[in-house]
């Protein structure tokens, strides 16, 4: 029977990498590290409806993993900067790629327009209440 041969696997490595990198906003971060080392707050302001929560978790994440360096420049007040380490530079070929192929295959992307106030939907005052 044809289509008989060895069944295809998936490698453990590759799909902790995927897992890692396909993370809600990781991509986002990394991808704004390769320009250069970034403040808590830039990169908050850089990425749209990131909270400070997640952007928290993703940095300590990619810490973890060694693919972000934590910066802590002493000087009063204290700051904090974030810059890629070599780990983290060596995504920048395959978030390119990334990047390419979405320019190619991924339709435009734009949030909804909010509906002029008279067009939105109107509930009734006593409505409102309940709960």
């Amino acid at each position: 029977m044809q289509g008989m041969g060895p069944k295809p696997h998936l490698c453990a490595k590759f799909h902790k990498a995927v897992e890692l990198i396909g993370g809600r906003w990781t991509g986002a971060v990394i991808r704004l590290l390769l320009s250069d080392r970034m403040r808590f707050a830039e990169l908050r302001s850089s990425i749209p409806d990131i909270s400070d929560r997640m952007l928290s978790e993703r940095l300590r994440e990619l810490e973890t993993e060694g693919i972000v360096a934590r910066i802590v420049v002493p000087e009063t007040p204290v700051r904090v900067e974030y810059e890629l380490t070599e780990k983290g530079r060596a995504l920048e070929q395959a978030l390119c790629a990334v990047g390419r192929w979405a320019e190619k295959w991924v339709a435009d992307v734009r949030p909804p327009a909010k509906a002029p106030q008279s067009e939105r939907r109107q509930v009734p005052a006593a409505a409102r209440g309940r709960r």
